[in-house]
């Protein structure tokens, strides 16, 4: 079988998306790496953490140790540390852009990205509102944010709402969204023929019959019943306060959230090292770290690489999974 070959996109260029992939370049890996993205930019991290770097042309990517094959693209201002430039934000979004073709295109398996500054890519003069919102755009589809440690996966309904406007966003159709791809996905990335997915109310104890919401009896309970009726395994609506109950995970493949911090926090809080940001639903595996971009640790050599080398492992074995399954397998 031909070496896999995934993308990575380091992400905003003064925070520590860049030495992360320099760390990331000297660990053993059985597939290829591409970085997209600025080469004085990782010479200058390499330095600074003490870590020799190699940087080749992309058709010479292996996978050797300290070597990291390079698609050129780069920064209007060289970045101090921990000072992002929004003369950048132009470099930042054509390396998640190209790197993202590559994989519509089938050069690369699969897209590791790194954390981007949000703030500066706005001020910048680009419209951003998240990476997982423009692949979304880029590949034309719908998709689903999902966050994954060794512990759990946890699906969201909804991702970046202000409160008062989830329960509007939650109805049959998006729920039934959210649980499709969900399952699709576990089935394809995951190698798991039949998933059996939890999935949360959306008020407290799960409604409690209707006399703390009507939410899950109106909209969550339907939606689960048309699925069930199409042979998806479908346990809820839960109360979010016991779902995550060590006990009870342990009979579930992933959970659904009906919002951010209904099911993260938990996530988070039981391995955030080890934590990854998949975007499921997309042609190609997508996986990225799971904090952002540490500005005042750039430089240093003090971030912790493991949510990196997490999207790395999970995205290699991700596109494996693809590889022996191809086409999703719907329920």
């Amino acid at each position: 079988m031909d070496l896999l070959r995934l993308a990575l996109v380091p992400g905003e260029p003064a925070g520590v998306g860049p030495e992360l992939c320099v760390r990331l370049a000297h660990e053993p890996r059985d597939h290829a790496l591409v970085a997209f993205g600025d080469a004085d930019t990782l010479r200058a991290a390499a330095d600074a953490i003490g870590m020799p770097l190699r940087l080749v042309d992309p058709d010479q990517a292996s996978t050797r140790a300290g070597e990291l094959a390079l698609t050129e693209t780069a920064n209007a201002i060289h970045p101090a540390f921990g000072t992002p430039e929004p003369a950048n934000a132009g470099a930042v979004i054509d390396a998640l852009q190209r790197a993202a073709t590559g994989c519509m295109q089938g050069d690369f398996d699969g897209l590791i990205t790194g954390p981007v500054h949000k703030a500066a890519i706005n001020e910048g003069g680009i419209a951003y509102s998240g990476t997982t919102e423009l692949l979304a755009r880029h590949a034309g589809c719908d998709v689903v944010m999902m966050l994954a440690n060794d512990i759990v996966r946890v699906a969201l309904v909804t991702t970046h709402l202000p409160l008062r406007e989830v329960p509007d966003a939650i109805t049959e159709d998006t729920v039934t969204q959210c649980l499709c791809i969900t399952a699709a996905a576990l089935q394809r990335d995951f190698d798991i023929a039949r998933p059996r997915i939890a999935v949360l109310g959306l008020n407290p104890h799960a409604g409690e019959a209707g006399h703390l919401g009507r939410e899950e009896i109106d909209v969550i309970e339907p939606a689960l019943e048309r699925l069930r009726a199409h042979g998806f395994d479908l346990i809820g609506p839960l109360p979010a306060d016991t779902a995550f109950l060590p006990a009870k995970l342990h009979g579930f493949d992933a959970v659904v959230a009906m919002y951010h911090d209904q099911g993260l926090p938990v996530l988070k809080y039981s391995g955030f090292e080890q934590a990854v940001n998949l975007t499921l639903g997309l042609p190609y595996p997508r996986v990225a770290v799971d904090h952002g971009t540490a500005l005042d640790l750039a430089g240093r050599g003090v971030a912790d690489p493991s949510s990196l080398f997490a999207a790395a492992r999970t995205c290699a074995r991700m596109a494996r999974a693809r590889r022996a399954r191809g086409p999703a397998i719907h329920a």
